[in-house]
């Protein structure tokens, strides 16, 4: 059985911080989801990854994985012979190995827990299964209507030669109004199978927003351009606008120059306090493609002929 470097499978020091372990996960969590990257490996990475995290970011797991020091990194590892004695892990769902390596098991997963209870003479526990963590892409619209989603969830378990198998389960996904970016929606009894009778584990989707260059969102308020001729810049005056809360009117200011925005209060995401929609403005020319816009332009040079002699 090899020994697992979780330190080095996150790539943070052996002294870094809680903090540290959980940006370095997340960030590497990002890179190679299997629904995310194109990668053939990433379901096994990802495996890997988890692995480490689930060690590292427990404080009980994390002091017991250190005292095996860098003794532990030689072939042939087996844990040590007092292993059982002086570490018993009763969090909840450690005991859930599905995916996770020989050298997790031996550990901290089920042949841990059954030596350690068979050694007392006693029923190993029910426990809950591990929780599970997936992406979920929506449109910014999806927040303002909410919507069913159907998502199909890969993971990685271990065949009986120890081996990575990549699997597939689709799921239907209820995605209620007001979702923000980085949100987690909880799936409960879709994550990783329990101990004994213990329930299954949660599913967590992490929501992120596909880019889209008319509009954008920070927490709930929405960021969305406003295109406008030349003359509604200058002259101001009612408009209407098609937004993603739908159809509005909006009073443009006389003189509306670009970069400058427009708040409409409330008319961001949706939630308890909505958050509320900027309208940027952008200037929009028509463009000159036949004698009579060709000809308008000409007027409006005329028109202002002032204008570029002061310039």
């Amino acid at each position: 059985m090899d020994y697992k470097d979780y330190y080095q499978i996150l790539g943070v020091d052996r002294s870094a911080s809680a903090q540290d372990i959980k940006k370095a996960y997340r960030r590497l969590a990002r890179k190679h989801h299997p629904d995310l990257s194109q990668d053939p490996e990433s379901a096994r990475r990802m495996a890997e990854l988890n692995e480490a995290n689930t060690v590292l970011s427990d404080p009980e797991k994390r002091a017991a994985y250190d005292q095996l020091g860098s003794e532990g990194a030689r072939g042939g590892f087996r844990p040590p012979p007092q292993w059982d004695e002086e570490h018993v892990f009763h969090a909840s769902g450690s005991a859930d190995s599905d995916g996770f390596s020989d050298f997790f098991d031996q550990l901290f997963g089920r042949s841990a827990y059954h030596r350690q209870s068979h050694a007392r003479g006693q029923t190993p526990p029910d426990l809950k299964g591990r929780d599970q963590h997936a992406v979920i892409e929506l449109d910014l619209q999806d927040s303002y209507q909410g919507t069913q989603r159907a998502l199909q969830v890969r993971s990685a378990t271990l065949d009986a030669q120890g081996h990575p198998v990549e699997r597939t389960r689709e799921l239907q996904v209820t995605i209620p109004k007001g979702v923000k970016e980085g949100q987690l929606i909880r799936l409960a009894g879709h994550g990783g199978p329990g101990l004994g009778n213990g329930p299954a584990g949660d599913l967590l989707l992490e929501v992120r927003f596909r880019a889209d260059p008319r509009w954008h969102a920070k927490e709930r308020d929405v960021y969305q351009q406003l295109l406008l001729a030349p003359w509604e810049a200058a002259l101001g005056g009612p408009i209407e606008v098609q937004t993603l809360a739908g159809p509005l009117e909006v009073n443009v200011p006389a003189g509306w120059k670009p970069g400058r925005q427009l708040r409409l209060r409330g008319k961001g995401l949706p939630g308890p306090t909505p958050g509320d929609m900027y309208l940027t403005l952008e200037i929009a020319l028509p463009p000159a493609d036949d004698a009579a816009s060709r000809k308008a332009y000409e007027a409006f040079a005329q028109a202002f002929a002032q204008f570029h002699a002061r310039s």
